[in-house]
């Protein structure tokens, strides 16, 4: 079977049997890519090598539910990330560890695909990878440094207008496995979605500042990133507060919305 599973494999596992291709010309189109090469995540592992993971399963009913787009899924970056083929899609989303087994020539097309003016995402651990190719942490715009905490935290919404997080109010509660960050990121360089409530947790983290970021956005060149924290424990995946983020964000890099208001609608 080809690596890479297409929305036809996946309606044997999710209750749909359409292709989005067939649906619109317009709709855009997601590389998805669950590969592991340091800790496996239970929501990447795949029951039998023919069956999808949770990540992928909720990507590609994410995009079927909100019409916005196709999402194709791999955990073979070597074949997926090439010029040629990142050419067929609107943005890449890494749920990744470890460092993937890409040449210097694939890692400079992933990085001018971005800048050129196409879309990156990651959730969790696409932060816990790449740790050697500095170039990568500078785009995703952090390095994973530690997870202090894995209990319910409260979170600050501190961009209240973004279409990932307007559903979110100004605070709220989740159980998750909550990361802490180290260089490259600086919030000065990153438009800060969600943070942690550092005043709601007993343990303290490595973090002098005590700024626990959870989700950002950020330009790269004329492309644009997404990233968010959350994403370890299954249910995370189920929460509808959690499904909303990921649209939004998704929808952020791929065109669809300019960070603000409704999705397909522009800042006047």
């Amino acid at each position: 079977m080809h690596k890479l599973f297409s929305l036809t494999v996946a309606a044997l596992f999710i209750a749909t049997s359409l292709s989005f291709a067939q649906e619109s010309k317009s709709t855009k189109k997601l590389l998805v890519i669950t590969e592991s090469k340091g800790f496996v995540h239970g929501v990447v592992k795949r029951p039998k090598p023919e069956e999808l993971c949770l990540v992928e399963k909720s990507l590609i009913a994410l995009g079927k539910s909100s019409g916005m787009f196709e999402a194709v899924v791999t955990q073979d970056s070597r074949t997926a990330i090439t010029a040629e083929n990142l050419q067929k899609y609107d943005a890449v989303f890494f749920y990744t560890t470890g460092e993937l087994p890409l040449s210097d020539v694939q890692k400079a097309d992933l990085l001018q695909y971005i800048k050129s003016g196409k879309g990156f995402a990651g959730s969790h651990c696409a932060t816990d990878t790449f740790y050697k190719w500095p170039e990568y942490g500078n785009m995703i715009g952090a390095y994973f440094d530690g997870h202090p905490w894995h209990e319910k935290i409260k979170v600050k919404v501190e961009d209240k207008s973004h279409p990932a997080t307007k559903h979110l109010g100004d605070s709220f509660e989740i159980t998750d496995e909550i990361y802490q960050f180290k260089g490259p990121y600086d919030r000065k360089n990153l438009n800060i979605l969600l943070s942690m409530d550092t005043t709601a947790v007993k343990k303290e983290g490595k973090r002098a500042d005590k700024d626990y970021a959870l989700a950002w956005t950020k330009e790269y060149g004329k492309g644009r990133v997404f990233y968010t924290a959350f994403g370890h424990r299954d249910e995370v995946w189920a929460d509808e507060r959690f499904q909303k983020l990921m649209i939004g964000g998704l929808g952020y890099v791929m065109g669809l919305n300019d960070g603000s208001g409704k999705i397909g609608e522009k800042k006047q």
